[in-house]
């Protein structure tokens, strides 16, 4: 239940900041479709990275000083978040081979205000081939003088996925 009311308040929290884009005025050209590509390019780079086990690609894809959670439920189903260092992500990453870690999104809602994106990708996991957990990862990024970049990361894992 505690599972379900968490995601329902995010969710609320999308459609509020999605009625309220919509409300606003036309979209600038900060805004257009071309941001949005650029701020898909940056994730999809986070995750080549992880696949290709690259970490000089993976960490271009952050800012310097990246945040990394997860709401996990422990074994008495009490929901929790769980954060990770950044060095250790990197460092775990480049102890892959090529190919090992893949995970496979799909990009949902995407959220821009000037030089903050906001993006929702539900996801599949697979390690050396098999399924390993599914979830959603939301991805807050910040436009820099380099680009877009990810600063804040959270996600949800399963092992049911609803397809």
């Amino acid at each position: 239940m505690k599972r379900f009311a968490i995601l329902f308040t995010i969710l609320t929290a999308i459609t509020g900041a999605v009625r309220a884009q919509e409300e606003a005025k036309a979209p600038t050209t900060e805004d257009s479709p071309t941001t949005e590509d650029s701020v898909k390019a940056t994730i999809n780079r986070l995750f080549e990275g992880m696949k290709n086990a690259d970490t000089t690609v993976l960490k271009s894809a952050f800012t310097a000083e990246p945040i990394l959670n997860t709401v996990a439920t422990n074994k008495k189903k009490k929901v929790y978040v769980r954060s990770e260092k950044f060095a250790d992500f990197v460092k775990i990453t480049g102890q892959q081979k090529s190919g090992e870690a893949d995970e496979r999104i799909q990009f949902g809602t995407i959220l821009i205000d000037g030089p903050l994106a906001v993006v929702w990708t539900p996801y599949e996991f697979y390690y050396k081939g098999k399924f390993r957990h599914c979830g959603v990862n939301s991805f807050h990024l910040v436009r820099l003088e380099d680009g877009w970049k990810i600063h804040f990361l959270i996600d949800t894992r399963r092992k049911v996925c609803e397809k």
